[in-house]
């Protein structure tokens, strides 16, 4: 479609990095407005209101991301969350690594960026060594285990969930009415949440549809985090060589939208680490995170929010083992501070911010 545009000095890549720029910017003002965060919604002081947040805009994402199969604007017929060899052994075991990396950071990878521009260094430095850790993982030291592990896998013949699109669809909306309704967050928060859902398939269909350019293609792709910190760190230290893509952009307008939130609510507040054992656990936290989210093929976010609208068997148990890997982990944490009985000025459990 992008062809009938008339552009005569951009091309499509060029477009989709602007437009990736655009649905970061409104991503991070709404997530920082909503403290939208998948480990908030399983572990946090507050994961009621959390998980009102994270399946209302679940939903929101599952209806519009389905509509737009329904009206043959996109397909994922060809997309890597329907591949027939489902690397099972690399998902579950890369998920649960992300879980307990997102645990010991106090924030999921879009937590983190979002907090990124809102002054949080810590939020900053995990967000660095993730990036440096999945770029290792995608192209340098640590491809060759990804490559070995990903090379154990089960044949499906169908790798989308059974039954009709509609019924699962059904029961999304339905758990995250019920939830919302009792989460106890405000109307207008319920809509912020609401705004990030719409950002799914706006991306889905902006990249698979109308940036669809058969001369000069884009990728076909939505929300996520672990390839774009990957992507947009390499692109940082090498723009001469290698061009922006939709994953830079969307991690710099993700920066950029939170920045502009936390300056207008008057939020934005320098944070650092408070202790060298603190550094130490965010640094190893984000190490998880990096390598996991490669493994399982994205995080809570790319294979959470944007995949399981896809209905791949693949993005579903990559987000079962993140959670699981998440509340084993809290458990461990939580089971070592009462065998302490040491007093604790920061809570483990408390929120990144």
């Amino acid at each position: 479609m992008f062809e009938t545009f008339g552009f005569e000095n951009l091309t499509a890549p060029q477009v989709t990095v602007f437009f990736a720029l655009a649905v970061g910017v409104l991503f991070g003002f709404f997530a920082e407005r909503t403290q939208f965060c998948f480990r908030r919604a399983l572990v946090g002081h507050d994961r009621r209101a959390a998980a009102g947040v994270w399946l209302l805009a679940l939903a929101v994402a599952m209806i519009g991301t389905q509509v737009a199969v329904f009206a043959e604007l996109i397909s994922f017929g060809d997309h890597r969350f329907m591949t027939s060899d489902l690397p099972v052994v690399a998902i579950l075991l890369g998920g649960a690594l992300f879980g307990a990396g997102m645990v010991l950071t106090r924030g999921c990878a879009s937590r983190l960026t979002v907090l990124s521009g809102t002054g949080n260094l810590r939020a900053l430095m995990v967000l660095f060594i993730f990036a440096f850790v999945a770029h290792a993982t995608l192209k340098g030291l640590l491809s060759p285990l990804r490559v070995g592990l990903g090379g154990i896998t089960v044949s499906l013949e169908n790798a989308a969930l059974p039954g009709p699109a509609g019924l699962w669809v059904a029961v999304v909306v339905l758990v995250a009415l019920l939830v919302a309704v009792r989460s106890g967050n405000t109307l207008l928060r319920l809509l912020g949440a609401v705004a990030i859902g719409a950002l799914v398939p706006l991306a889905w269909v902006g990249t698979g549809f109308v940036l669809y350019d058969d001369f000069d293609p884009v990728a076909f792709e939505s929300l996520s985090f672990t390839a774009p910190a990957a992507d947009s760190l390499f692109f940082t230290v090498a723009s001469t060589a290698v061009s922006a893509n939709f994953g830079v952009g969307l991690i710099g307008g993700v920066i950029a939208g939170s920045l502009l939130a936390s300056l207008l609510f008057k939020s934005f507040q320098w944070r650092s680490f408070e202790t060298p054992r603190q550094t130490g656990r965010y640094m190893f936290g984000a190490v998880l995170m990096g390598f996991g989210g490669v493994l399982a093929g994205g995080c809570t976010v790319g294979a959470g929010l944007s995949g399981l609208p896809t209905l791949s068997i693949s993005a579903v148990l990559a987000v079962a083992a993140i959670a699981a890997g998440a509340l084993a982990t809290n458990s461990v944490l939580s089971a070592s501070l009462r065998g302490s009985g040491a007093p604790s000025t920061t809570p483990p459990l408390q929120p990144a911010e």
